[in-house]
């Protein structure tokens, strides 16, 4: 009797588990489809870390992530890159450290990394140092958020 009730929650769990997965698919190709294919796609990227880290994750991120941004500026996938960091505090749920904001030339351009690992072993040599710090930068991290921004026209009724 016990192995059946194992079988049967396996059963359950398994087509739980394909469900969300479909859902997640669904939502994630309903997101690119809804998004106008020659409109410009912007996300803004948040990064909260520890406490007392906030200046060694932004550093690494200077050193290792935008160049690589930048790049993608160089080519044309990228239109801006910004970043911005709160000047006062908030609570420790609502609190950020830094956001990203990358406007994309498209929603197509934005979920195509063809060519990324050709342009980071270019970027970075050593690729050793290079997979080591980024694994630090996300160490101190406690939270990491993407935020794919719509234009809300205020004068449309």
């Amino acid at each position: 009797m016990t192995l059946r009730i194992a079988l049967l929650r396996t059963k359950i769990l398994s087509a739980v588990a394909g469900a969300m997965l479909c859902l997640t698919l669904y939502t994630v190709v309903h997101a690119q489809t809804a998004q106008p294919t020659d409109k410009p796609y912007a996300v803004e990227y948040y990064y909260k870390a520890k406490w007392g880290y906030a200046d060694e994750f932004i550093r690494l991120f200077k050193k290792n992530h935008y160049p690589f941004l930048k790049k993608l500026a160089e080519s044309g996938k990228i239109i801006q890159v910004t970043a911005e960091s709160p000047i006062y505090h908030t609570t420790e749920d609502g609190r950020w450290d830094y956001r990203v904001r990358i406007v994309w030339k498209n929603v197509q351009v934005a979920n195509d990394n063809t060519g990324d690992e050709q342009i980071l072993r270019q970027l970075y040599p050593d690729q050793d140092t290079f997979k080591r710090e980024e694994q630090r930068r996300f160490e101190i991290l406690l939270a990491h958020w993407d935020v794919p921004i719509k234009s809300v026209n205020l004068d449309e009724r």
